[in-house]
């Protein structure tokens, strides 16, 4: 027999998903582009942080609390189309992430990692974003191993504010 869990919250994802009849999109730009575009205050956003070349968002659909997405502003989607800046700035951000991320969630270890292109499981292909991704050992349970489910403890807007404040104290400029 077929169980079902209701997840209601991952229709903004599903709905958000790529065209793939051949369509053109309704709004142009990734859905980073299009956040940056909306203007809305990083606190409704949940963006933690601001750099040169790059910004730090809270992953909306996290694998678990604390996952944050290193993101460059420009669209680009694949590593050897940043600019030596771009580069530089994203693995140093990256680097501040996890700093960010230990000190703000004391994980056991963390998940460092890019999907390039969507065979590969890039959900947004034309806008390459690093993983940040706190885990801790036994983080996987039943929920996921039997059902494909995962439990969250904390709403995204306490992870963006806990991970905003601890990026001022943690990182070096406090920026």
């Amino acid at each position: 027999m077929l169980e079902r869990i209701w997840s209601g919250w991952r229709s903004s994802y599903v709905s958000a998903a790529p065209v793939r009849n051949g369509d053109e999109p309704a709004e142009s730009g990734s859905v980073f582009t299009r956040l940056l575009r909306s203007g809305a205050p990083d606190s409704d956003t949940h963006i933690v942080h601001r750099g040169d070349t790059c910004f730090v968002v809270v992953n909306l659909f996290p694998y678990t609390s604390g996952h944050l997405l290193v993101v460059p502003y420009r669209e680009v989607a694949d590593l050897d189309g940043l600019t030596e800046q771009e580069t530089a700035d994203l693995w140093a951000t990256v680097t501040d992430a996890v700093r960010v991320v230990r000190s703000v969630y004391a994980p056991d270890g963390l998940n460092v990692g890019l999907n390039l292109g969507r065979p590969a499981g890039g959900s947004v292909p034309d806008h390459l974003h690093v993983h940040v991704v706190p885990r801790w050992t036994g983080d996987s349970n039943f929920m996921s191993a039997i059902s494909n489910t995962q439990t969250l403890p904390e709403a995204i807007v306490d992870t963006a504010a806990k991970l905003r404040d601890g990026w001022a104290a943690a990182t070096p400029d406090g920026q």
